[in-house]
């Protein structure tokens, strides 16, 4: 598996907000790190309405 097709200041950012290394962001499938992304964004949509 290629790694994903981002730059090291995006994989920066990922790691740092999914708390993962940023070997694991980059060799990561697609799809995995977007589920993951999903799960960050609808946790921070119920932290902001209480």
């Amino acid at each position: 598996m290629k790694p994903l097709q981002i730059s090291a200041e995006t994989a920066k950012a990922l790691a740092e907000k999914l708390k993962l290394p940023i070997e694991q962001i980059m060799h990561m499938p697609q799809h995995i790190l977007i589920q993951k992304m999903m799960e960050l964004e609808k946790k921070s949509n119920q932290t902001e309405r209480l």
